[in-house]
Order: C-alpha cells, then sequence, then structure tokens
C-alpha cells in the first residue's frame, strides 16, 4: 500500500509562476525525487507518493505548512491504495492510490474543502474527513508565524519549546503563545489519531 497525494495551488494566478513554482519544489524535494516521487503537471497541480502510508498526513501538513510560511495555500486529496503501474513519472503511473487520489480531487473545490482522504474504507475516511473538515477551519486560517510554528515543530520533534524558539528567534512564552493560536496540540492529536487507526484497517 501506498499514499498518493494530489494538489494544487489556491489561487496561483494571483502570483508570479517562478515564485509557487520555486516553493513547491522546495518543499516537495524534501520528500523524494522528481519525476520519479513528485511532479508539478498541468500548470499548478502536482502529486507525489509516500511510500509509509502513516506519515501520510504529517506530510501533508507540511506542505500546506510550509506553502502557508510563503504566503501561499493548496488544496489536497489523500489517495491510498495499491501501485499497480509503475514508470520513471510519477503523472503516468496508476493504480487504486492514483484513482482515489485523482477522483477525489476532482470534487475538493465544489466541496469548498481543502483537505480530504480516500482510502476506499468508507467509514475510515468519513471519520477522518469530518475530522480534517474540522481541522481545515483553523489550518487554512494559519498566518505566517502560526505556520511557521507549526512546521518547525512537526520537522523537530524531539526539540523543546526552548528548543523551537532558538530556531524561530522568539522566546519560549511566544513558543507557547504561537502553539496555542495555531492550535498545534490539536494537529498532533490528529496525526496521532490518524497513525492509529491507519494500523486497524485490513488492506
Amino acid at each position: 500500500m501506498i499514499c498518493i497525494i494530489t494538489g494544487d495551488i489556491v489561487n496561483s494566478k494571483d502570483f508570479p509562476i517562478k515564485f509557487w513554482t520555486k516553493v513547491l519544489k522546495e518543499i516537495l524535494s524534501r520528500f523524494g525525487k522528481s519525476p520519479n516521487d513528485w511532479e508539478i503537471y498541468r500548470g499548478d497541480e502536482f502529486q507525489i507518493e509516500i511510500k509509509n502510508i502513516q506519515e501520510t498526513l504529517n506530510v501533508a501538513l507540511q506542505i500546506k505548512a510550509f506553502l502557508k510560511v510563503n504566503g501561499l495555500d493548496a488544496r489536497m486529496s489523500i489517495g491510498i491504495g495499491e501501485k499497480a503501474f509503475k514508470t520513471k513519472k510519477i503523472s503516468e503511473s496508476n493504480g487504486t492510490a492514483f484513482i482515489n487520489s485523482g477522483n477525489l480531487f476532482n470534487t475538493l473545490k465544489a466541496q469548498k474543502i481543502s483537505l480530504a482522504i480516500n482510502s476506499g474504507h468508507s467509514e475510515f475516511d468519513s471519520e477522518m474527513n469530518l475530522l480534517l473538515k474540522l481541522a481545515s477551519a483553523f489550518m487554512d486560517s494559519w498566518l505566517v508565524q502560526s505556520a511557521e510554528l507549526v512546521l518547525t515543530a512537526i520537522q523537530n520533534p524531539q526539540l523543546s519549546q526552548q528548543g523551537i524558539g532558538v530556531k524561530l528567534g522568539i522566546n519560549q512564552a511566544a513558543v507557547s503563545r504561537r502553539k496555542k493560536r495555531a492550535q498545534y496540540d490539536l494537529i498532533l492529536d490528529l496525526d496521532n489519531y490518524f497513525r492509529n487507526k491507519i494500523k486497524t484497517i485490513s488492506w
């Protein structure tokens, strides 16, 4: 089983192509190499493969936070399934993971949601999509400082609040305030819940 995240940049026409392309490439390159592991195609759309499905939501959160730090945002669909046909370019590969992700992605704009999952397991999907919708209510409103805190904390889970403060150039009290503003503890709870729940599914 693998995960495919399909996404696009929200309101990409409002930003220079070179700017959002550079930002998107910078974050996607942290999770693999293009075009085998990720690819930007059809203008502002992108796909990335996550081989460890337990890391799926964590990766999506990092992508969202990184884009928010740079004044951007993305719609993303998470598809979990098989990879039946592999090529050198991810956009030309196929399987249920790609189908689940692509079919869901095509509905995101109409549903006015920015993050959702399609694993083919309806009960799991309904539950997770409700939680993701609730979380998106505040994640979509992250300002740069909140997104920066989330990104730094996710990427450095071993750091204390003091350590995070050193990285961000702020004191511990400011770290605590930003965590509360970003609802970071809820983000962690959501990621942990996803990891635990995904283990219970018979694939």
